[in-house]
């Protein structure tokens, strides 16, 4: 009988100890964005809706008026402030920029990306920017260099394996097609050389499909307390250990052809004349450029040009097979309107899919010293704070009540223009200093690929396959996008 009151006493004083526990971190937690556990803190429902991240991020933020806390296990430092708010957006990203950086946490996460544009601060961040601005703005080489790329890429790959496709008439992932032609597109103008992984027999291209399984282990580093991934790293196991071969297989690639490049750069005489890409751009305008300094700005060429493009192309033509009245305003300006710049109605369209479902659907920040956002959420020198561009891109504050609608009207002018849009309230191109250099060279590209598929084919998304997003940093379909295409006119 003792025993049992030893143990019913020692039960209850637990549960007293857990309901205390419970509520002091409450009440020092202002607005929570889910339901804390002891020690877990907030993970556990997290990682229960895994499977709807975002989804389930923008509901509890609308719970939330837009701002809330997460609070990470004891034994991790995941704390953080997690908003859609525009305010706190353009004061994180603008108005407040110096405070808030990338970050020694974000940097050991995309430790193996190396130091390029996307995760340096200060002094090597403005070193970069300088360099690709005189890439992206001051020369429009890299533009004209574009153009042709891809209208060359649409002519001799895209459209005759969209016909051989058609002809089949046989299912295909257009997801898996936008993944071969950007990743082509991007290495012909990373250095000129075009590896040819979208062909009729869609062969298999190990340096492709190592950059794709390293951008969805990068997820995992965001979600998981960092101290069991780097104890993984140095057990070598789980997806840390995952991560080293197709690392090794893409880090390979970079060498291989930052190799070939110098090896041409060196030949080079005046009877050859050399091509204008990015690496020897950047070799020509640097003085004694190391190895080290390629490999990191191919590393950040690739996270920019060939996921998020991959992912913008893909959920609009979703979107848009699921409104044909959109597609019929996009086909008629088509065939009137032959200027790329001047397809205001399409230009609106890629818009509006950008916005329902950005190419990276969450921004991180760190705050250096203590701060105070305009929601009114105290910050703490190394808070982490995260902005959901996913949710942003659903919030009746700033859309209004039809937010969940694909209307790309809403973003066409009485006169007939594009509506601007302050950065801060659309950061798929993210905001602030930090804005995407990339931004209209992205739709060059985006309209020039959607113009071709539109204008010969009529696309049908195939009934009962499977939408929703991979758990990646670039926002992808899970399971592709299956359709099945038939020749117009």
């Amino acid at each position: 009988m003792l025993q049992l009151n030893t143990i019913v006493a020692g039960f209850a004083a637990a549960v007293i100890f857990v309901l205390y526990y419970y509520r002091q971190r409450r009440s020092c937690c202002r607005d929570p964005l889910f339901t804390e556990w002891p020690v877990l803190g907030m993970l556990p429902p997290l990682v229960c809706n895994m499977w709807r991240y975002h989804d389930y991020v923008n509901e509890a933020l609308r719970r939330q008026a837009g701002t809330g806390n997460f609070i990470g296990p004891s034994f991790a430092r995941m704390n953080s402030i997690i908003t859609c708010d525009p305010m706190n957006a353009h004061h994180v990203l603008s108005k407040n920029f110096g405070n808030y950086c990338k970050g020694p946490v974000f940097r050991n996460i995309f430790k193996l990306f190396g130091d390029s544009i996307f995760t340096a601060d200060s002094d090597a961040w403005k070193h970069q920017r300088a360099v690709y601005h005189s890439l992206f703005v001051k020369t429009k080489c890299l533009e004209k260099l574009l153009e042709r790329i891809v209208q060359m890429k649409v002519e001799t790959c895209l459209v005759p394996v969209l016909d051989h496709v058609e002809r089949q008439a046989v299912d295909v992932d257009l997801q898996d097609v936008f993944d071969r032609l950007t990743f082509d597109l991007t290495c012909s103008i990373l250095s000129g050389s075009d590896p040819k992984s979208l062909a009729i027999d869609f062969p298999e291209v190990e340096c492709k499909r190592a950059f794709n399984r390293l951008e969805e282990f990068i997820f995992y580093r965001h979600v998981v307390p960092g101290r069991i991934w780097k104890l993984q790293r140095w057990l070598r196991i789980g997806v840390d250990k995952k991560m080293a071969e197709p690392f090794e297989a893409f880090d390979r690639f970079l060498g291989e052809t930052i190799a070939t490049k110098r090896a041409e750069m060196s030949q080079k005489n005046e009877t050859k004349k050399q091509e204008n890409d990015m690496l020897s751009l950047i070799m020509k305008g640097e003085e004694h450029v190391d190895d080290k300094f390629l490999r990191d700005a191919g590393f950040g060429i690739f996270l920019a040009g060939k996921g998020t493009i991959t992912s913008a192309l893909t959920w609009f033509f979703w979107l848009v097979a699921a409104n044909p009245s959109v597609e019929a305003k996009i086909i008629q300006e088509i065939k009137q309107v032959k200027e790329l710049k001047k397809q205001v109605y399409l230009h609106a369209a890629l818009c509006e899919a950008v916005r329902l479902y950005p190419p990276v659907p969450y921004v991180r920040r760190q705050a250096v010293i203590r701060d105070m956002l305009p929601s009114g959420h105290d910050i703490s020198p190394r808070t982490a704070i995260i902005l959901s561009v996913y949710a942003m891109g659903r919030c009746e504050k700033i859309w209004g009540k039809d937010c969940l609608e694909f209307k790309p009207e809403r973003w066409i002018s009485e006169r007939g223009g594009i509506v601007h849009m302050p950065s801060y309230k659309f950061i798929s191109f993210n905001a602030g200093p930090r804005t995407c250099m990339g931004k209209d060279l992205a739709f060059i590209q985006m309209k020039m690929i959607a113009t071709a598929i539109l204008k010969n084919y009529h696309v049908r998304a195939v009934e009962g396959h499977p939408v929703s997003p991979m758990l990646s940093i670039v926002l992808l379909m899970k399971n592709g996008l299956k359709v099945r295409l038939t020749k117009r006119g």
